[in-house]
């Protein structure tokens, strides 16, 4: 059996993982067997929705005991502190959604895990759900993409790291659609809680993400103009919306092979590091780029 430790519980993503391992048993052979959280009732309620049976009191408990290791806090700038002590041990680890707060602090970390021989991976589960597959390939029918607007709720003040939180999903998405040559960015601030944010390519690309605020939650949706013509598609989930993410992290706990790079890494931090700053000035137009 291969034996996975949770780092990190009062992400409902935790338990929600451990549901689909333990309890449904999607994936023959893999389990949740340990768990830590941030406080004690993070981790016994994570522990009890996800039939996790053992809650460890501190993250290096788990070591030796378990073969691969998940980090998921509700604010990435915890992400890489928690995750550096098991990337000595050499365990692979998905790392939650955005793999970090800081570029250059990613950075030294993944030249540290390919140093080792370490598998890491981290990406939104959005593109990974069937309606973004089935839109990706329809964009590659359109020739050259001209622009890209996409649509969900962001709360730029969020307390786990405001634009950052929930902005994660339409960046991830977008640079999977348009590429990584993005150049500049701008957040426009609305009058209340809705904003939107312009992030202008190299290519000539131009593309606006819809920041639709607390009070509402909006379904995903993308648009995309080519040259040849247009898509205009709600980025809905699959019935188990995380199983297809767990597929692709535990085929790389098993193999140690993924197709996450680093650009796929570290290239929606990028953009979402250079929106924090525009949106503490919104006039300014922040360059970007990794």
């Amino acid at each position: 059996m291969l034996r996975i430790g949770m780092v990190g519980a009062e992400n409902s993503h935790t338990a929600a993982i451990a549901k689909v391992l333990n309890i449904d048993e999607k994936i023959r052979g893999v389990r949740a067997t340990h768990v830590w959280g941030e406080t004690a009732a993070f981790a016994k309620a994570a522990a009890e929705k996800g039939q996790i049976p053992t809650i460890v009191r501190k993250p290096e408990e788990m070591m030796g005991e378990v073969d691969a290791i998940v980090v998921d806090h509700r604010h990435a700038k915890f992400h890489l502190s928690a995750a550096k002590a098991f990337l000595e041990t050499k365990v692979p680890m998905f790392i939650d959604k955005p793999f970090c707060y800081r570029r250059a602090e990613g950075r030294r970390f993944l030249a540290r895990a390919r140093k080792l021989g370490v598998p890491v991976c981290s990406f939104s589960t959005l593109p990974k759900q069937a309606s973004f597959k089935k839109l990706a390939q329809q964009v590659e029918k359109l020739g050259a993409i001209q622009s890209v607007v996409s649509t969900g709720p962001c709360d730029i003040k969020s307390e786990w790291g405001g634009i950052f939180f929930y902005g994660i999903h339409q960046v991830d998405m977008l640079l999977r659609l348009v590429g990584y040559d993005f150049q500049r960015v701008q957040v426009v601030k609305g009058a209340g809680a809705n904003h939107a944010a312009h992030i202008l390519f190299r290519s000539g690309v131009v593309a606006t993400m819809n920041l639709i605020g607390p009070g509402t939650r909006p379904a995903f949706h993308i648009s995309v103009i080519g040259e040849k013509g247009r898509i205009d598609m709600p980025i809905t989930n699959d019935e188990s919306s995380y199983l297809t993410g767990i597929k692709d992290f535990v085929r790389m706990f098993k193999t140690g092979k993924t197709d996450e790079t680093e650009q796929s890494m570290l290239g929606p931090v990028a953009v979402l590091e250079s929106l924090e700053k525009s949106v503490k000035n919104p006039q300014a137009r922040v360059g970007a780029g990794i």
